[in-house]
């Protein structure tokens, strides 16, 4: 989010201030290396952030959309848009049935609001990784990579490194026993640092274990005071990381791709996010860990709906000219 921080909030505080806080094959190792890129498009389901939150689209739907609207065959859904299904095999099956019957794969489940992997706290943090298993196995029934997991925690850099290592690697071998990666992304507090995340990674040593580079998340803040948007706009930034840089470092340990946009010009370019700049790294860094999917995730709807004064698109606009730069990017 170059940063949601910076266009007044990320998904965690658009949930909080709302009141609401993938199987694909390996590449190829034959065409890896090469100058064109070889990744594929999917759509993450907070780009359609406010039809959700607004009731006018379900997250049953959302595969149908991705697919008939924007030729998307791919789709990365938001756990926070059908939280209370994760075990409701009815719903599993309807969900996995229609996407088969539209030709979409499922790539992964974004996670938010399960407790912190890294919390000081051992019976808080053992809590933590337990709520994710949900997530997990729902993942594996739809026939998903990865899940998408938040690592926050108390305390310094150090402590929460010790603890993330102990409970986010917890989690990892259960994702592994089902064969679903855990994937962390890089978001709103300590992950936000590149270094840091690395050196997580590399610790848990783990090949269910990686990342999800996100464009737009490398603000580092402090935790706010409370999970509200005036709470998050008073919060202290700590460190402004160089977001090509900040990707350069995590796609050794990526298994996708975040392409997060705000806004763009009349040619049609992300004013946020050099595409021409960071696709090729993107396309640099690929190894048989990266999965092949880039997601689209544009963010100006919901902003819009919320009513920012900025002139953001609306979604589907903001969609189209999203993915109009990856297909380029594809050329």
């Amino acid at each position: 989010m170059e940063n949601v921080a910076q266009n007044h909030s990320s998904r965690r505080e658009f949930m909080g201030q709302l009141g609401l806080l993938t199987a694909a094959s390996f590449l190829p190792e034959t065409i890896l290396g090469t100058a064109k890129p070889h990744f594929e498009i999917s759509l993450a389901e907070f780009s359609l952030a406010g039809s959700l939150f607004s009731g006018k689209l379900k997250n049953m739907d959302f595969p149908a959309k991705a697919k008939n609207d924007f030729g998307i065959n791919a789709v990365e859904y938001v756990s926070m848009f059908w939280a209370d299904k994760a075990k409701d095999q009815a719903y599993l099956n309807e969900l996995k049935q229609r996407t088969a019957d539209l030709g979409v794969q499922n790539v992964l489940i974004m996670v938010d609001a399960e407790g912190d992997l890294g919390a000081s706290d051992g019976a808080a943090r053992q809590k933590a990784v337990e709520n994710h298993y949900k997530w997990v196995d729902a993942a594996k029934f739809l026939g998903c990579h990865s899940i998408r997991v938040n690592m926050d925690g108390d305390g310094t850099p150090e402590e929460i490194m010790k603890a993330g290592v102990e409970g986010y690697g917890k989690l990892v071998e259960y994702g592994q026993k089902a064969g679903i990666g855990v994937i962390i992304e890089n978001h709103i507090t300590i992950s936000t640092n590149p270094d840091w995340l690395v050196a997580l990674l590399k610790q848990v040593n783990n090949p269910y274990a990686g990342c999800l580079p996100d464009f737009g998340n490398f603000t580092e803040r402090e935790k706010p005071k409370a999970m509200t948007l005036e709470a998050f706009k008073e919060s202290k930034i700590i460190h402004e990381y160089d977001k090509y840089d900040g990707v350069k470092k995590l796609m050794p340990f990526a298994k996708g791709v975040s392409a997060k946009t705000h806004f763009f010009d009349e040619s049609g370019a992300c004013t946020d996010t050099d595409f021409a700049k960071m696709m090729p790294i993107v396309n640099k860094g690929m190894t048989k860990n990266f999965k092949g999917f880039v997601g689209i995730e544009y963010e100006g709807g919901i902003m819009k709906m919320m009513g920012a004064k900025e002139n953001y698109l609306d979604e589907d606009a903001g969609i189209r000219a999203t993915k109009a730069l990856l297909e380029k990017a594809r050329m």
